[in-house]
C-alpha cells in the first residue's frame, strides 16, 4: 500500500477543497467538485493509495448534488474535506 501521495494528485485534492467552498450553493460547482472526486478515487486506486481513497469515498457518499436546492451536507462533507487535507 502505497503511502505516498502522487504530488499530481495532492494538489487535485487541494483544487477540491478549495472548490467545495463554493460548491455549497452553487449546483454547477457542485457537479464539478463531484466529478473531480469521483476521478481523484480512481487515480488514488490506480496508484495504491488506499487510505486515501477510502476517505475520498466517505465523502463521496456524503456527496449528493442537487438541482434547485442548497447542499443538505455541505457542513459534513467540509469537515471530511479539511480532515483529508490534513493528512
Amino acid at each position: 500500500m502505497a503511502n505516498i501521495i502522487p504530488e499530481d494528485i495532492q494538489k487535485d485534492l487541494e483544487q477540491a477543497a478549495a472548490l467545495h467552498l463554493r460548491a455549497t450553493s452553487d449546483y454547477k460547482k457542485c457537479l464539478e467538485f463531484n466529478k473531480l472526486m469521483s476521478d481523484l478515487l480512481g487515480r488514488l486506486e490506480d496508484a495504491n493509495c488506499n487510505r486515501m481513497a477510502d476517505r475520498v469515498m466517505t465523502i463521496l457518499l456524503e456527496c449528493n448534488p442537487k438541482e434547485g436546492t442548497s447542499c443538505e451536507k455541505a457542513t459534513i462533507v467540509g469537515e471530511k474535506i479539511k480532515k483529508l487535507s490534513s493528512g
